[in-house]
């Protein structure tokens, strides 16, 4: 193959090879691994060790990658556009419940529509990209919420408030602690005409490779479509696909 470089591969292959072992290798197990003489395999060690990509504990002298390999791949992670790796199962989750998928970021106190796909159903949403909706009353909002820290949830409930949009509304400090507490337990949130009459809607969290909450996917519809008996199968829904587009951005889960 044309402009093929074979000291390049072998060095690829090191740095597979150490990631694949998990723990520290030996010169000699990574020689029999790769099928290599020592002496290639350690020049190349050495070069990657000299640039950062490679480490060499002291006492036992195994090798393990290194840092820089750690720079590259956040790189590579933090230019990840969540919009483009959700809206395929935006598509998926708007197919199979007939109603409207969204997903939503956080902009300070506020969440923010930024995809929508509509359902099957003759009754559209009305909700617009660039919409922003208050977090305490919004199952998007919630299931924001329920993953950062109990000083961010604070501070932004102090300076927005818990105004009351409807009946069902929460509106003390208490009452939406317990609400997120139950959405960490079953991994996704619920808004029951919370934010707008005869609306309900459901929504899961999206996370990145930091295991911060970046975005909400949801399902929302009128209460007509979207019963109370629906809500735990919509939830389950959204659930797996906040947790197959986290996967997408380097999130792990144990």
């Amino acid at each position: 193959m044309e402009g093929y470089v074979q000291s390049l591969e072998k060095g690829l292959k090191v740095l597979e090879a150490l990631a694949a072992a998990g723990g520290g290798v030996g010169l000699s197990e990574l020689s029999r691994r790769l099928g290599l003489n020592k002496s290639t395999v350690y020049r190349l060690l050495t070069t990657l060790k000299a640039y950062g990509y490679v480490d060499q504990e002291a006492v036992t002298e195994r090798y393990t990658l290194g840092l820089k390999v750690l720079d590259i791949s956040s790189s590579l992670l933090d230019r990840l556009d969540v919009r483009a790796v959700a809206h395929p199962y935006l598509k998926e989750l708007a197919a199979t419940s007939q109603e409207a998928a969204h997903m939503v970021i956080r902009d300070g106190g506020e969440a923010v529509y930024v995809d929508k796909v509509e359902g099957n159903r003759t009754i559209r949403m009305y909700s617009q990209i660039g919409r922003r909706v208050a977090l305490h009353s919004t199952a998007v909002g919630k299931a924001m919420l329920a993953f950062l820290s109990q000083e961010e949830v604070k501070e932004i409930i102090t300076g927005r408030g818990v105004p009351r949009f409807t009946a069902r509304t929460i509106i003390t400090m208490a009452a939406l602690e317990a609400e997120l507490a139950r959405v960490r337990e079953r991994g996704y949130a619920i808004d029951d005409s919370e934010n707008e009459e005869g609306i309900r809607c459901v929504g899961a969290p999206i996370f990145d490779h930091r295991g911060r909450v970046v975005a909400v996917v949801s399902i929302s519809g009128p209460t007509l479509h979207v019963t109370p008996e629906r809500l735990p199968e919509l939830g389950r829904l959204v659930r797996q696909a906040g947790r197959e587009i986290s996967r997408h951005l380097g999130y792990k889960t144990d």
